[in-house]
């Protein structure tokens, strides 16, 4: 956490970029110029529409890696994007995580895993990564991701494999406390019989999970996922979580705002990474400059001009909103 909250200062820029594409976001001029490239390397032409997806994505991303690289400090690929596609999605979801550490980005990646045990473990292994064969060897990393996210549903048990693998690691994992989505409330809102919240519970066990690995800069390796459609509650949160880093979602699309997000930030102006997904990697559609007559680069270029301007909006917003 200590590494993301540097690179956070180092651009003055506490925004992530949620990579989350879709054949919705990417330009159907982008996906059609693959066609031919992907046919000739796969076994069956079943595989075809995946395949040529999945190579689309990749550049998809590229793009957007590139055109923002040097103004956030974070992407965040959402794994069920990739997976959706198969073996070849997965494959592109790697490569997009290993694109952006290049880039010298901090690798966010959105997996939501929740298990025990032995299953919990090898889940962990995103942070973790494969056994070296050696001790004079370093351990495979095949993800290439600074953190993950993780769902707290089945307690203690599912978290510790976690937070063992990110401080094995020197990484970090994102916790679901209160999410963006309307029908969190249906659990999260829930009474307990010591008078709190459900989604408060899971915080104070959030604040303890971390309790010992807690960084130079105050905060611990096991954060909280905090949506911005909740201000009044991120709010208590951030005085009720004071070594606890927020992931917050539900900005932009899907309505939340700089101001919704300011009062997750602590009085320095940290503690909180503020996620974008449609609104910067889509923003190309509602730039009022896409024509079905574009190529498949002046797509592309449209794509990295309207993502970059949308991410040095939200910037801006932020900066006035928590820097102020």
């Amino acid at each position: 956490m200590d590494r993301l909250i540097e690179a956070i200062n180092n651009v003055q820029n506490p925004s992530v970029v949620g990579l989350d594409p879709t054949e919705a976001l990417v330009p159907p001029q982008v996906v059609a110029s693959f066609a031919d490239e992907v046919r000739d390397s796969v076994d069956s032409l079943d595989e075809l529409p995946a395949a040529q997806l999945a190579v689309a994505y990749f550049e998809f991303n590229r793009t957007i890696i590139d055109a923002v690289a040097d103004i956030v400090p974070a992407v965040k690929p959402q794994i069920a994007m990739y997976e959706a596609l198969g073996p070849a999605g997965v494959d592109v979801y790697t490569m997009t995580c290993e694109y952006a550490a290049q880039q010298g980005l901090y690798v966010l990646g959105d997996v939501k895993r929740g298990d025990i045990g032995s299953t919990a473990a090898a889940y962990a292994h995103h942070l973790n990564g494969v056994a070296a064969a050696s001790e004079d060897d370093n351990a495979f990393d095949p993800w290439h991701e600074d953190a993950v996210t993780v769902n707290p549903y089945l307690g203690t048990d599912g978290i510790t494999p976690f937070v063992e693998a990110a401080t094995e690691a020197d990484k970090d994992i994102f916790v679901l406390v209160r999410t963006s989505n309307p029908s969190s409330s249906e659990l999260q809102m829930l009474d307990l019989a010591d008078g709190k919240k459900v989604y408060e519970h899971v915080a104070d066990l959030v604040e303890g999970w971390g309790a010992e690995t807690i960084g130079e800069h105050g905060y611990s390796r096991v954060g909280a996922v905090v949506g911005a459609t909740h201000p009044e509650e991120g709010r208590a949160l951030r005085a009720r979580m004071p070594h606890t880093f927020f992931l917050v979602p539900g900005y932009g699309a899907q309505g939340g705002t700089a101001q919704d997000v300011a009062g997750m930030f602590d009085a320095d102006g940290s503690g909180a990474l503020v996620n974008s997904s449609r609104g910067i990697i889509g923003a190309w559609k509602k730039s009022g400059k896409y024509s079905e007559s574009l190529s498949a680069d002046e797509a592309l270029d449209l794509v990295a001009e309207s993502a970059r301007q949308a991410a040095l909006d939200m910037r801006d917003a932020l900066r006035i909103a928590v820097y102020r």
